[in-house]
């Protein structure tokens, strides 16, 4: 399961450094940046 979180936290990863390129509005980047966040988190506490 961390893996799959660790996976799904690169897409998000990625997803928002292609809406900072794109010159989407700060909300969409903060909100696809919270969930990178907290998919990292998950993947960390579900591997400890």
């Amino acid at each position: 399961m961390a893996i799959a979180l660790f996976i799904l936290a690169g897409f998000l990863v990625g997803g928002t450094i292609q809406l900072v390129k794109s010159g989407a509005t700060k909300f969409s980047i903060g909100l696809v940046g919270v969930l990178a966040a907290l998919a990292t988190a998950g993947g960390i506490l579900w591997s400890v």
